[in-house]
């Protein structure tokens, strides 16, 4: 029944809140050890989140984990995708997308806090999931509930980089799309973030 109604139960990534203004909040992460996918929505009927099979089957989300151990790895949040169009799309779950003809999509799910290096992290059986490192970084970020779609994304990207430019931030990469409940739960009830890296 939580989870319908939005609470998350799961590990989210720690993180120090450098500012806060009405409109956005700047947050550092520390490094986090990641398993990622990258695909070709294409090889999922045009599902943009196609790959997030991949990630559950590799910690165990579906049955047995699929990596060497096999252990079965914790779900964290929230979901990040990242994306290298115009706008693009961690526990998270991140998508990345590339632009023109190769129209790649990453996404990611941000590996429990134990694991502090990739070589920690059990190998995954699947040679489409990698695990990699990721550093300390910093980011814009701005909160909202509802299904996270394209248009509602857009225009939460276009906003804060608006924001962010005019309180002199600079940014240094493209957006990355948090989300953090699974997608049975009620719209009104997801928690969502658009995160812009600054530096």
């Amino acid at each position: 029944m939580g989870m319908i109604l939005g609470k998350i139960s799961v590990e989210t990534p720690k993180y120090e809140l450098i500012q806060s203004t009405p409109d956005y909040e700047i947050r550092k992460y520390p490094a986090a050890v990641i398993a990622q996918v990258t695909y070709d929505p294409a090889q999922f009927k045009g599902n943009k989140d196609g790959g997030f099979m991949l990630l559950a089957n590799y910690i165990g989300a579906l049955g047995n984990p699929q990596n060497s151990k096999p252990e079965t790895i914790a779900m964290t949040a929230p979901v990040i995708t990242k994306s290298s169009e115009e706008i693009a799309m961690t526990a998270p779950v991140v998508t990345k997308t590339g632009d023109g003809e190769n129209n790649t999509v990453t996404m990611q799910f941000i590996l429990p806090a134990k694991y502090t290096k990739a070589e920690e992290a059990p190998k995954p059986l699947d040679e489409r999931v990698v695990i990699v490192e990721e550093g300390e970084r910093k980011y814009g970020v701005v909160k909202f509930s509802g299904t996270a779609n394209d248009k509602m994304v857009k225009e939460k990207v276009e906003n804060l980089k608006k924001w962010l430019e005019r309180d002199g931030f600079k940014i240094i990469g493209e957006f990355e799309l948090a989300r953090y409940n699974p997608p049975w739960t009620l719209p009104p009830f997801k928690t969502n973030e658009v995160m812009i890296p600054v530096e």
